[in-house]
């Protein structure tokens, strides 16, 4: 997830990263990280990733509650 976030903040980004705690892990820039990419952007990135999927959640249980669906259906 670590490595699509950075790609989703710049798509030629050259990166290996250890680990899978964004708090913890290594990054190994292999084009120098050009742009300056820090570990504060690529958490929010991951942040709003995760608050999309949440809303985009919510909005399908809206909608097929407008269409009657019941809690149990959905």
């Amino acid at each position: 997830m670590i490595c699509e976030a950075i790609l989703k903040i710049k798509a030629d980004a050259e990166v290996s990263v250890s680990g899978d705690n964004i708090d913890t892990c290594v990054f190994d820039w292999l084009d120098g990280n050009p742009t300056n990419i820090t570990r504060a952007a690529i958490k929010t990135k991951l942040d709003a990733e995760a608050q999309e999927v949440i809303d985009n959640k919510t909005s399908a249980t809206n909608k097929l509650k407008a269409l009657g669906l019941t809690d149990a259906e959905i």
